[in-house]
């Protein structure tokens, strides 16, 4: 068969893809995993290749190696800031590690200073370290780094792959700037792995497992793969009842995260991986056929779900501690991460194993995205009788909407609730929660 190619403009609407959120042997991934050892990590000046002619583009950065781990892992860490600027990690998606929580158990790190620290890593899944939470308006943006924690249990799959999606605006001369500063006269730019275009290889038959990572800093993106079965399996780091993508299209908020399985059609080319930022459609990665001969001869059975992190099975609604979070003109109550104070007053205070019901305002002209730490919620049905077959930690807020989220606040600790308004002038802005 011949290439495909996308035919017509990829629009994607919302409300299909959120409808879409509601509905043999195979061999172990081929992935290493990192040695029970402890983990350095340098904030160092980094570059990247952006630009088909020109120098390099500056950035600051982690390292551009994803961390592998195994389920259960806890491994010490130190951090060495280099740069001349202070920073704060995110391990966005680890529930429960308060200690690490940062501007609150952690504080920021001084130029030249370095920190020892546990990282806990009690539940398999696919992460994000960000280190862009004190990154507005910086000289230079702070690339994130995917941090992939594996199942204990055997997975049906082939082969396990990181797809990490970043978004640039880069001034005519190459220079790039971050979130937070006026964009205007900059061009935007996306890479998967660090490159303009991410090729992978594969063989007809074959199950892939392929880890999307949002690391853009201020777009809700639109993902879709063409011509092969797509399965969603997990959502934010947590497993999720499988499901089909709807048209092979699904949508990541800013530091989403979502791991798909793709079942390779047995009559399948090249194939394109397509991404929509809301205003029109690239191509970030290609599916590129192997000469080898197929893996097998015929399609697998759908997966079965993943190995549960033991999350609880059901919130009790009717008991919950219930809580207006509103966030528009006035931002009341909203602090940006340099001026932030654990001294300012708390959204609420929960005793520890409560549910907690977040009603997310968005009074806002635009859409707004709202991450939760040191917790996963569910997106309660509108009428409070039910939720969707998935668990998160991060939501996109339509201007003028209200949506509900309920968690089990079963994680003693004090913890930031972010949110940004998906345009790259626009602030981030933090408020807190304590369990107690």
């Amino acid at each position: 068969m011949s290439d495909h190619k996308p035919n017509g403009i990829f629009r994607p609407n919302r409300r299909e893809v959120m409808a879409g959120l509601a509905a043999a042997t195979l061999q172990a991934p081929k992935r290493a995993v990192a040695a029970e050892t402890p983990l350095a990590l340098r904030c160092r000046e980094a570059s990247l290749g952006l630009r088909e002619t020109g120098a390099a583009t500056q950035t600051w950065s982690l390292g551009d190696q994803p961390l592998h781990f195994k389920r259960g892992d806890r491994r010490e860490v130190t951090l060495v800031n280099d740069l001349t600027v202070s920073v704060a990690l995110n391990w966005r998606g680890l529930d429960g590690a308060a200690a690490l929580e940062p501007l609150l158990a952690r504080s920021q790190l001084a130029p030249s200073a370095r920190d020892t620290f546990d990282l806990p890593l009690r539940d398999a899944g696919t992460y994000l370290c960000d280190a862009g939470l004190l990154g507005d308006g910086a000289s230079r943006p702070f690339r994130g780094l995917p941090l992939i924690v594996h199942e204990s249990e055997p997975v049906e799959v082939d082969r396990d792959e990181v797809l990490f999606i970043e978004g640039w605006r880069l001034k005519p001369d190459g220079t790039a700037i971050a979130p937070g500063t006026d964009p205007a006269g900059t061009q935007g730019i996306y890479t998967a792995n660090g490159l303009p275009l991410r090729e992978l290889e594969f063989r007809r038959g074959e199950r892939l497992r392929i880890r999307f990572i949002n690391a853009l800093e201020r777009r809700t993106i639109a993902l879709k793969m063409l011509y092969h079965r797509i399965t969603v399996m997990a959502l934010d780091g947590q497993p999720a009842e499988p499901f089909m993508a709807l048209n092979g299209a699904f949508t990541l908020a800013p530091g989403g995260r979502a791991d798909v399985f793709v079942d390779v059609a047995q009559d399948s080319g090249n194939t394109p991986i397509l991404m929509h930022d809301g205003e029109a459609v690239h191509l970030i990665g290609r599916m590129v056929l192997s000469e080898e001969t197929p893996i097998r001869s015929q399609t697998l059975p759908p997966p079965s779900a993943l190995p549960s992190n033991g999350l609880p099975a059901r919130l009790d609604l009717k008991a919950a501690l219930r809580v207006d979070l509103p966030f528009g003109d006035e931002q009341k109550n909203w602090l940006r991460p340099d001026s932030f104070t654990p001294t300012a007053p708390p959204v609420f205070r929960a005793k520890a194993g409560r549910t907690v019901v977040l009603s997310l305002i968005n009074r806002a002209k635009v859409t707004v995205v709202i991450h939760v730490h040191g917790h996963h919620f569910r997106l309660l049905d509108r009428l409070d009788d039910g939720w969707k077959p998935f668990w998160a930690d991060t939501i996109a807020i339509d201007a003028g909407q209200t949506l509900r989220v309920a968690f089990a606040a079963e994680y003693a600790g004090h913890w930031l609730i972010e949110a940004a308004e998906t345009n790259w002038s626009a602030p981030k802005l933090l408020r807190w929660f304590s369990v107690e």
